[in-house]
């Protein structure tokens, strides 16, 4: 981590890259197309003046979405980059959003505390254990019949997005990314103790095939 250990990769896997990231993703990712399914998933399953927590919320595009869809939440983003938090804090309607510096796996909220929790393009950052920290961490902080929410590469629908996903396993170290080239992220999921694993979407985009999933405390 370039502010906490030599384990935490940068969004982009360099620091030096940090400020382009939200430039990266708009022109790769399509974002149009996953940002307002996750957004509109998260929205429509919580209740009045719920809590949601981002965990690895990066430069806060999704938390100051949420935000703003849903003025009557809290919202809480936590990311253990300085550097992406502040640039983060900088963005029109920041305002709105808790932010917070702090590691999936070791996040300074209490025991059920939240209605769902945010992971986006965070999982694949982090070594198999630190996945499994990271899930169970995220289900001790929801409460009873709360959900987690996951956007995350998934198994390559075909050979093209195969060589794609390499690039992301060249940057981000294959340690983090093998497992989600296997198609294993469910079975990390279900294992951490949640249930009704779903699968809601899979697009295919520059780096690999991205999977919005849901699961259930």
């Amino acid at each position: 981590m370039r502010d906490a250990g030599p384990r935490y990769v940068p969004a982009l896997g360099l620091a030096a890259l940090t400020r382009f990231y939200d430039t990266v993703l708009a022109l790769t990712m399509r974002e149009r197309r996953w940002r307002p399914l996750l957004r509109d998933r998260i929205a429509a399953h919580l209740g009045s003046g719920g809590r949601i927590v981002d965990v690895g919320a990066g430069t806060g595009t999704m938390a100051i979405a949420l935000a703003a869809l849903r003025p009557d939440a809290q919202v809480i983003a936590v990311d253990g980059d300085s550097e992406v938090l502040r640039l983060a804090r900088r963005k029109p309607g920041a305002e709105r959003v808790s932010w917070r510096r702090g590691l999936a796996g070791d996040l300074d909220l209490e025991d059920a505390s939240a209605e769902a929790v945010v992971m986006s393009l965070l999982l694949h950052h982090l070594d198999p254990d630190s996945k499994r920290r990271a899930l169970l961490d995220a289900r001790r902080v929801l409460a009873g019949g709360g959900r987690l929410h996951v956007a995350d590469w998934g198994k390559p629908h075909d050979l093209v997005m195969r060589a794609a996903f390499s690039i992301v396993q060249l940057s981000d170290g294959i340690d983090g990314t093998y497992d989600h080239a296997a198609g294993r992220l469910p079975e990390f999921i279900a294992e951490a103790g949640f249930h009704h694993v779903e699968r809601y979407q899979r697009l295919r985009t520059c780096f690999g095939s991205l999977e919005l999933l849901e699961a259930c405390r």
